[in-house]
């Protein structure tokens, strides 16, 4: 796969805080990677260091083999969605989708023309002559995703792109976003803190904490296979055992991920446990556990019989699904 975005231990320091520490990380061409970790973590700062907003204090960032150190943001093959649309409130749909265009002063017959095609690939058809504030929020996002496509970059860089939407709103754009980059086949480069949208839309995700990335790999990877106990629990929910009880279950005295729906209640075997909370979630019902003073979640089934609080129980889980976490400092 050719490289379409590569950083080579890059960091980026305001004053005496280092906002990206020596960072290396390769994306490639046509790949729909994520950028995921808490606020201040790094990751926006990396997006602006590819779109060109911001530069390197060390390091090199180069875009299809070509560094971009000095280069500014309009010379880079590179549009940016932002969380906030930023669409001009005067100007029509159409207007707001061609803006890019008119700046390099395309002739406006093919500004509309162009503007036209990106509406209808964004599945907004017909709406040229809106303004804005005639729209809905997802609509608006829409919008600003095709202005960013009306100039054919090779990079699309998304920044929280569906944080101001509401639940249903933002897993429908999920879906559309990820149909999206599979028929444009544009590498797109995804930032967000919402770990269910990394895991749901990315070909690989890239989990940064405290300006460095701590794990990259696909969704299933990171979640089943963290390498750390930041990783571990920010990706999803997860039970890390101390590394005393995963030496008595395993012999090897290392901290393990155990993921809640791997915890099963049993009739015999495993170990007893005390109910100490439960949560009824619709299809799941999620149940803090007690065991030998240890608090242990389990995810399970929200269709069976009742369970109560206080209740003991017996639970267990695969060997396979203890997974041992060697590099516990990420």
């Amino acid at each position: 796969m050719k490289t379409a975005v590569h950083f080579e231990k890059v960091s980026r320091h305001f004053g005496d805080v280092k906002a990206v520490d020596s960072v290396d990380l390769t994306i490639g061409e046509g790949e729909f990677f994520a950028m995921l970790g808490p606020s201040g973590s790094g990751k926006t700062t990396c997006l602006r260091l590819i779109a060109g907003f911001d530069q390197p204090t060390f390091g090199d960032v180069s875009i299809f083999g070509e560094s971009t150190n000095g280069i500014p943001p309009y010379r880079r093959n590179v549009n940016t969605v932002f969380q906030d649309y930023a669409l001009f409130p005067h100007l029509s749909v159409a207007d707001n989708v061609a803006y890019g265009l008119m700046i390099r002063k395309v002739a406006k017959q093919e500004r509309r023309r162009v503007a036209d095609e990106a509406l209808e690939q964004v599945q907004l058809a017909g709406y040229g002559a809106r303004k804005p504030s005639q729209l809905s929020g997802g609509q608006r996002q829409r919008v600003a995703l095709a202005r960013a496509l009306v100039n054919k970059p090779r990079v699309l860089l998304l920044d929280e792109p569906l944080g101001a939407l509401d639940l249903k709103l933002r897993e429908e754009m999920q879906e559309e976003l990820k149909n999206l980059q599979r028929t444009l086949g544009i590498t797109f480069v995804f930032v967000t803190h919402d770990q269910g949208e990394a895991l749901s839309m990315a070909d690989r995700v890239a989990v940064f904490n405290e300006g460095r990335i701590m794990q990259v790999g696909t969704p299933q990877d990171v979640y089943h296979r963290p390498n750390s106990e930041f990783v571990a629990n920010f990706v999803g929910s997860s039970n890390v055992l101390p590394s005393e009880l995963v030496n008595e279950l395993t012999g090897k005295s290392v901290p393990a991920s155990l993921r809640p729906e791997a915890v099963k209640i049993v009739d015999e075997g495993g170990f007893e446990a005390e109910i100490v909370d439960i949560s009824f979630l619709g299809a799941a019902t999620r149940l803090s556990l007690k065991i030998d003073g240890m608090r242990l979640h389990a995810l399970v089934d929200g269709t069976k019989a009742a369970l109560e609080f206080r209740q003991k129980v017996r639970v267990d889980w695969d060997a396979e699904d203890l997974h041992l976490m060697y590099d516990n400092n990420g």
